[in-house]
């Protein structure tokens, strides 16, 4: 396998660790805006376009590689609706892809191949960021219970509804 060849092949990965991500977290919106909590709705859908741009960074750098961009999920989506659970879920899928972000980019810099790194270590920086809004909700949480979906149930009655967050 070239150098090529197996960016290409990390690339692909982390597409499908992305895409993943994106049905996960908008199956985790849906759930979250039926159950009436829509800042924390809203918080995994921004993070789920968020993913979306990456799926497209990864795809053009793969497309420049000559490669194929693989369209494909490696698990199902989790059918979690509660929200502490969502979260916990959404914390650990964060970690593990900064894990093999890292992992990759160490990888394509022995390759020569610092584009490539460069992704990788952007991906890092934005998967750290996701993970600490997830961890921050977590956190709330465990400190305010059942009062903090409360309110923001509370938030949602006023009207505001899907612009809130």
């Amino acid at each position: 396998m070239t150098n090529r060849e197996r960016s290409i092949e990390l690339l692909n990965a982390a597409v499908a660790d992305e895409l993943f991500a994106v049905l996960q977290y908008m199956y985790f919106h849906f759930h979250l805006d039926d159950q009436g909590f829509a800042p924390l709705a809203m918080l995994f859908k921004r993070t789920a376009i968020v993913e979306m741009g990456h799926v497209e960074r990864l795809a053009e750098r793969i497309l420049f590689l000559k490669g194929d961009v693989k369209m494909a999920v490696n698990e199902a989506v989790a059918a979690i609706t509660d929200p502490a659970a969502m979260l916990a879920k959404a914390a650990s899928m964060e970690e593990q892809s900064a894990r093999d972000y890292n992992a990759a980019a160490k990888e394509c810099a022995a390759n020569a191949d610092s584009a490539s790194k460069q992704i990788f270590e952007a991906l890092v920086a934005d998967e750290e960021a996701h993970f600490d809004a997830f961890d921050k909700q977590r956190e709330h949480l465990k400190r305010f219970g059942p009062n903090y979906l409360a309110l923001q149930a509370l938030g949602q009655e006023g009207g505001e509804g899907e612009g809130a967050a």
